[in-house]
């Protein structure tokens, strides 16, 4: 049997940054994976496999140039499966090469097999060779992540009815696709493959979806998309989903029928921990396979043995996860650490983007907070007009009271990357006066927030101090 400091059950953003957090600090670590890659679900099903198949869509579709060129605008004009894989191929190869050089510099262990839990303090791991080892820890992280919700309802076939982990193998570029399922991942592939002009009908059950994002937000969303020629059926329950053959038909329970070439199922996904056989090391999960735990220090009700990633729930993002991981890490091995931030941004790679760091205005009328709003629009800016963006827009939601900046939503390009300014204000207990003072490069997106800013600035009473130090600078005026 090996002893370990820290076994860490899984190799996705959480276990990797754990691994090489406890390395640096120059433990004996080890990570334990299902596969023979490591890097879990976001290195070859989620994360990383999506922004590259949705960058790889907009560059061959010529879509950031359309509005320039004409809706038949293409940078390849017959775009085939193949073309789609060998990018996504490339970006994997070199995510594996980057992840198997950390561990290795940074002295972890790894073990490729299934493994399970024999009592609170020892596991076992069994390899595709059949060969099975115990091993055993003072401490232990499960970031072992999710998996699809495949419910027996949907004929899953593996080709024309698929989940999201096998949507990424497809073997053609059907012409039509049919979504259920409007959450992240559902939407995310749906506008990407409009904007293959592939026709796609996306299905959510419930009236709403992202329900977490700004209503505004989502109505300005929602236009854009089914402009782009998404048909999205809000409130449809499905009593049916039939393999045809030739087709897929869904029946909804409101009498109509919607039929595509292909089906991606995209409805919840639940935790990764069947096979662990948490009971022997005295652990429960929730209805969705996930485990509960300290948010502060991701410690289970085992002490010794924590959780972090995907597996936790909310907000299940890889850069949270990634966060969660290394503070789990520290606190496992008696290291002190800085808490993590209580604001970050979330980031939906649709098409349009999605972003948001802070409160929504929904959250801030629950909570009673007098607020004014900041909208600035990206055509009014100089650097939209240059790139040809007739949608897009940033939000701002500033306190009444303290001036503060307490919520930013955007949609739009480059949403992702610039929702960072915010969260930086946000941090930083920034105040509407930050964009009005502050200058921004010119001709640039970020533009937006200057123009958002002033446009609540405009309408918020001027504070008294301000008065005073006016008349001080100018006391001819007083």
């Amino acid at each position: 049997m090996s002893h370990y400091d820290l076994i860490i059950v899984g190799s996705g953003p959480a276990g990797r940054a754990a691994a090489i957090q406890a390395g640096k600090l120059k433990r004996r670590v080890l990570v334990i994976d299902r596969k023979d890659r490591l890097g879990g679900v976001s290195v070859h099903t989620g994360t990383i496999p999506s922004k590259t198949l949705r960058e790889t869509v907009l560059n061959l579709s010529g879509w950031r140039e359309r509005s320039f060129y004409g809706r038949a605008y293409r940078v390849k004009d017959n775009i085939g499966a193949e073309d789609l894989k060998a990018r996504l191929h490339m970006t994997l190869d070199h995510e594996v090469d980057v992840l198997e050089h950390q561990f290795n510099r940074n002295h972890v262990d790894t073990l490729h097999g299934m493994a399970r839990f024999v009592d609170a303090y020892t596991i076992e791991v069994a390899t595709e060779a059949g060969d099975v080892t115990r091993l055993t820890a003072d401490r232990f992280l499960i970031s072992t992540g999710t998996k699809t919700h495949r419910p027996d309802t949907v004929p899953f076939n593996g080709r024309t009815v698929v989940d999201s982990d096998e949507f990424l193998e497809l073997a053609r570029i059907p012409r039509s696709l049919i979504v259920v399922g409007a959450g992240v991942i559902g939407v995310e592939y749906a506008t990407m493959f409009s904007a293959l002009d592939v026709r796609v009908t996306l299905i959510e059950p419930r009236d709403t979806f992202l329900d977490f994002i700004d209503r505004m937000l989502i109505q300005d969303f929602t236009h854009q998309i089914r402009e782009n020629g998404v048909d999205l059926r809000l409130g449809s329950a499905i009593e049916r989903i039939e393999d045809a053959g030739e087709h897929i038909e869904v029946s909804l329970a409101n009498g109509r029928h919607v039929r595509a070439e292909m089906l991606l199922f995209a409805a919840g996904r639940m935790g990764a921990t069947s096979a662990l056989n948490l009971a022997a090391a005295g652990l429960t999960t929730d209805h969705r396979n996930r485990i509960e735990v300290n948010r502060k220090t991701y410690q289970t009700a085992v002490p010794h043995i924590y959780a972090a990633g995907d597996v936790i729930g909310h907000p299940s993002l890889a850069s949270t996860s990634v966060q969660q991981g290394r503070v789990a890490a520290c606190h496992a091995l008696d290291i002190p650490t800085l808490p993590e931030s209580p604001w970050f941004p979330y980031g939906i790679y649709s098409v349009p983007e999605i972003s948001t760091c802070g409160m929504s205005e929904e959250e801030m009328q629950t909570r009673g907070i007098p607020y004014e709003v900041g909208v600035a629009r990206f055509r009014e800016t100089s650097r939209g007009h240059i790139m040809g963006l007739e949608h897009g827009m940033l939000k701002m939601l500033f306190s009444l009271k303290t001036r503060r900046v307490l919520g930013v939503q955007i949609v739009g390009e480059g949403a992702t990357e610039l929702i960072h300014i915010a969260q930086a204000v946000l941090n930083l207990k920034g105040t509407v006066d930050y964009f009005v003072q502050n200058t921004f490069n010119y001709p640039t997106l970020a533009e937006a927030y200057k123009i958002a800013g002033l446009d609540a600035f405009n309408r918020m009473p001027i504070p008294e101090e301000y008065k005073v130090k006016r008349e001080e600078a100018n006391p001819e005026a007083s």
